[in-house]
């Protein structure tokens, strides 16, 4: 389910602290872009989920986080690189400014390897 206006604006207030947030699609949801390729976040199925990796997932865990999931065939997949803010986070911006200075990190790597794939791709493209 797509994002409405009103979790979009909800999400760009709790982050206004950030430098200016962009938005794009994302399976169905809403990405939330800081530095132009940065995604630290994401609207989905009515949940903000932030990016996490092995360094971020215990304290999101112990806030009461979880990672986001979604059924298929084969049964459930999580993906613990998104877990859910903290719901004490929701109404708090600085609270949630907290948990997006430490998605930050992992949002950044996760970017740089997509550059550095998209820049492998576009060289071997030039070299065939």
């Amino acid at each position: 389910m797509a994002a409405t206006p009103d979790e979009i604006e909800h999400a760009r207030d709790l982050f206004a602290a950030l430098s200016p947030i962009t938005t794009g699609r994302m399976f169905g949801g809403t990405a939330l872009y800081v530095d132009g390729d940065v995604m630290f976040a994401c609207l989905l199925g009515g949940t903000i989920w932030m990016k996490s990796d092995t360094s971020t997932e215990a304290a999101f865990t112990e806030a009461g986080a979880r990672p986001f999931s979604y059924q298929k065939s084969g049964g459930t997949t999580v993906v613990p690189s998104l877990m859910s803010l903290p719901d004490s986070a929701l109404d708090d911006p600085e609270e949630a400014m907290h948990w997006a200075r430490l998605s930050y990190p992992p949002a950044l790597k996760a970017a740089e390897d997509k550059r550095r794939q998209k820049a492998r791709k576009a060289a071997k493209k030039a070299a065939s």
